[in-house]
């Protein structure tokens, strides 16, 4: 019996280090892309009606102006920055709205089931307009919550957040739509792929895919910014699609981002959604060149 208790003796400590260290938790290092310093943001808090703020847009990169859509009902708000006082058009019923993008005087938003609405930007100043038009899920079955529009050559990019031909290749697809302002004709002009492999060569694991909440271009490097909300991450790839750079980001800075976008002095914005506690925001980086 003295045995049995020198044993026990012996174990516990061992046994109570053990456990320590299984409940310490995992120090996760987060990183910063060059340029921004994600650490350091200028915070603007949305009305209560853009708690579920989801996607943001810039008309030509002019931040003055902020256009933003949220998740539930079908509207188009506008706001000056850093004021909460808002207008919005009515351009649709209540669904999931998922990211917004501007190409010159046009509006497109898409909705998570890969339709796409497309209307005038001028409809703003209106509580409802008639002038949309509808592309209804002219994107492959999947969910979607990622869309771009590039000014120079007219085209829209959309990526998949969830899909069972992604899941299984461990790619995220992505397409390009070429658009013609003359007829408002949408046409697929190609896709590519972003390889779940290359984001977990940088040492985070994704088994469930990349599951990209919105997307944007770098206008100063042609790099593309693409945010993840589940795995609270922004991946940097070449303009090619290559997988650059993968920065963890803080859960307690950003909340739910769901919306990404550029302005033309190469600051970087994302939305977050808000929760019971939280409101929705907009937090701002300033570029900062490197000495």
């Amino acid at each position: 019996m003295k045995k049995f208790y020198k044993a026990v003796i012996w174990v516990l400590p061992l046994f109570a280090l053990l456990v320590f260290y299984a409940c310490k938790p995992v120090q996760v290092k987060y990183t910063i892309p060059k340029g921004y310093d994600l650490n350091n943001p200028e915070k603007f808090n949305m009305p209560e009606s853009l708690l579920e703020i989801s996607g943001i847009a810039f008309q030509k990169g002019d931040a003055k102006t902020i256009y933003s859509i949220q998740d539930e009902d079908g509207k188009l708000f506008k706001q000056t920055w850093g004021v909460k006082k808002q207008t919005n058009v009515h351009f649709a019923s209540k669904g999931d709205y998922e990211d917004l993008a501007i190409l010159k005087e046009t509006v497109f938003v898409l909705k998570s089931n890969g339709s796409i609405y497309v209307f005038p930007l001028g409809e703003i100043y209106k509580k409802e307009t008639d002038q949309v038009k509808q592309w209804k899920k002219i994107l492959p079955k999947g969910e979607y919550e990622s869309l771009y529009a590039d000014e120079a050559s007219n085209k829209l990019y959309a990526i998949t957040k969830n899909s069972d031909e992604d899941h299984k290749s461990r790619q995220s697809t992505g397409y390009i739509f070429n658009y013609y302002p003359a007829d408002g004709n949408l046409k697929l002009a190609g896709d590519f792929k972003i390889d779940s492999r290359q984001i977990e060569a940088f040492g985070t694991p994704i088994k469930s895919g990349l599951k990209a909440s919105a997307l944007s271009k770098n206008p100063r490097t042609n790099e593309w910014y693409i945010l993840s909300s589940v795995q609270k991450m922004l991946v940097i790839t070449t303009p090619d699609w290559k997988v650059k750079e993968v920065h963890k980001i803080s859960p307690s800075k950003f909340n739910q981002p769901e919306g990404i976008a550029f302005d033309k002095d190469f600051n970087l914005y994302i939305s977050n959604e808000g929760d019971e506690i939280t409101p929705g925001n907009i937090l701002k980086f300033k570029y900062r060149p490197s000495k």
